[in-house]
């Protein structure tokens, strides 16, 4: 992969990597309209202003509960490139740096789903935190899998190549911009993010000193057709398909069942992994009602908490599971037709537009799955000895709860590392699985933190992180606190105080 640099009349040196030293020839830092003048390598650089503070306006697909944060932006200089490694790249990037209070730090911030678009609410996030920020599209537009056919450089812009480039030039930019380079560099996402996090600590160890990880769908593919496998079976019949008026009975059910285990019943299971519920407990007597469920329909509550396999050989094909505690969330992979991601994935990537998803074959359309965008986003190298020797940090975290991305993708990449690396990995890796949290964030757990906020101080100490202070918001009230423990550890309750008290619980392992 090629590097870019500002090039021209003023040149500008950029070491990448925490240790370099670099300089610029000029003494002066470039104004932010200046900057919109500069050339740059792999692309150009197509404007920059100056916004005001609380001035920025979202683009209208960003919806209105977002688009409010950006009213509390303090001012910056907002910089947009396109970039185009190849020549039939169209990579769009925004840079965003902060006029005053920058703490001399870069975040780039990944994509959820299949891109498409600028995250601009997680932008808005790292400028109000004082950090320059940037984030691109991925290389194309629309959160959809059109770009695929016809544009195999455009399918590599979208796995890694994307998140690369625009990471080289923001650091050149901001080295512009305030006559000194990035001291250090995060990368911070989730989801499909969670996936590029990985990739980039794989594949480019030096472009980041931290990185944030969280929910990656690291097996792309597989997750792709597992999802649409995992539709169809639980649509086979009529009789099979689980209501959603049924999921908080089910979800009461696990609650009463596994909630009461970790010490304190709160709504939330603390380590669904030792909950060993058995959904024929529910199997109605007579009649299908609401309070239970009809014996084709606890089959498909058990296959969503399986692996899932050949059904010739038995052998795991995805580990596929949701966890107990995340039947609200159902909805998402077991509604009337597969999700929209999925669906486009399997169509525009694997087989044609016009596929007829029903007609799937397991395993043998899994595999093909795996093997259609040659390993391009598979994210599943454990090998991370690169990046931890020149001191890099990885982060992770993952909802329990989470009904989209099973819990095992984070649970088993965790294993996989510590396998591959050794020792070493127990100084640069952690992993945070966050009890009733989503897909992401949202659920009846703590799941607002300040990942960055963590592994900066971890990068810039040494010390990693055995727990971190989480939250529960109702509306933009804090309602619990909670410490989020560094895998295996769990919190356990100390016997006194209140249980929505963080200070009242410790890091346990089990």
């Amino acid at each position: 992969m090629r590097i870019g640099s500002l090039i021209g009349a003023v040149a500008i040196v950029v070491f990448i990597g925490s240790g370099a030293a670099s300089h610029r020839a000029a003494a002066a830092p470039l104004a932010c309209t200046s900057i919109g003048q500069r050339p740059i390598a792999n692309g150009r650089l197509l404007s920059a202003e100056s916004v005001q503070a609380g001035a920025f306006t979202p683009p209208s697909s960003v919806n209105a509960a977002a688009a409010s944060a950006f009213r509390q932006l303090p001012a910056f200089c907002r910089v947009t490139a396109r970039l185009t490694p190849t020549p039939d790249s169209d990579i769009r990037v925004e840079v965003w740096l902060p006029v005053a209070g920058w703490n001399r730090k870069l975040e780039a911030v990944g994509n959820g789903g299949l891109g498409g678009t600028i995250p601009y609410p997680a932008l808005s996030a790292a400028v109000k935190a004082g950090y320059a920020a940037v984030a691109t599209d991925t290389g194309h537009v629309g959160g959809n899998a059109d770009f695929v056919a016809g544009h195999p450089e455009k399918l590599i812009d979208f796995a890694y190549r994307a998140v690369h480039e625009m990471t080289i030039a923001a650091k050149s930019i901001a080295a512009a911009h305030y006559d000194a380079r990035p001291t250090r560099s995060y990368f911070n996402a989730c989801s499909t993010g969670g996936r590029q996090a990985l990739i980039e600590a794989q594949r480019y160890p030096d472009d980041f000193d931290g990185i944030v990880s969280g929910d990656p769908s690291w097996d792309q593919m597989r997750l792709y057709a597992a999802r649409v496998a995992l539709n169809v079976f639980v649509n086979r019949e009529p009789s099979a398909v689980i209501p959603p008026g049924k999921y908080s009975m089910m979800h009461d059910a696990v609650l009463a069942a596994c909630d009461a285990k970790d010490g304190v019943k709160d709504g939330v299971i603390e380590d669904p992994s030792r909950c060993a519920f058995d959904f024929a407990t529910l199997t109605c007597s007579g009649d299908d009602r609401d309070d239970c469920l009809t014996k084709p329909q606890v089959a498909t509550a058990k296959l969503m908490t399986s692996p899932i396999a050949d059904p010739r050989t038995g052998a795991v094909l995805h580990p596929g599971r949701y966890y107990p505690g995340s039947e609200l969330g159902w909805g998402g992979v077991a509604g009337p037709v597969p999700s929209g991601e999925s669906l486009e994935g399997m169509r525009k990537i694997v087989f044609t537009p016009s596929w007829d998803y029903r007609t799937i074959r397991v395993p043998e359309d899994v595999e093909r799955a795996v093997r259609a965008d040659n390993g391009l986003l598979y994210g599943g190298d454990p090998d991370l000895k690169r990046f931890f020797r020149r001191g890099g940090k990885l982060l992770m975290y993952h909802g329990w709860a989470d009904p989209l991305v099973t819990p095992d993708a984070s649970l088993i990449m965790f294993k996989r590392i510590n396998e591959a690396v050794g020792p070493s990995a127990a100084t640069s890796l952690a992993l945070f699985m966050v009890p009733g949290m989503g897909h992401c964030q949202g659920g009846a757990g703590t799941d607002v933190f300040d990942k960055v906020a963590a592994i900066d101080r971890w990068v810039e100490s040494g010390t990693k992180p055995e727990s971190i202070v989480a939250s529960h918001l109702t509306g933009t009230v804090v309602d619990r606190t909670r410490p989020l423990c560094a895998y295996p550890a769990v919190a356990r309750y100390a016997g006194t105080g209140s249980t929505d008290e963080a200070h009242n619980f410790r890091c346990e392992t089990p």
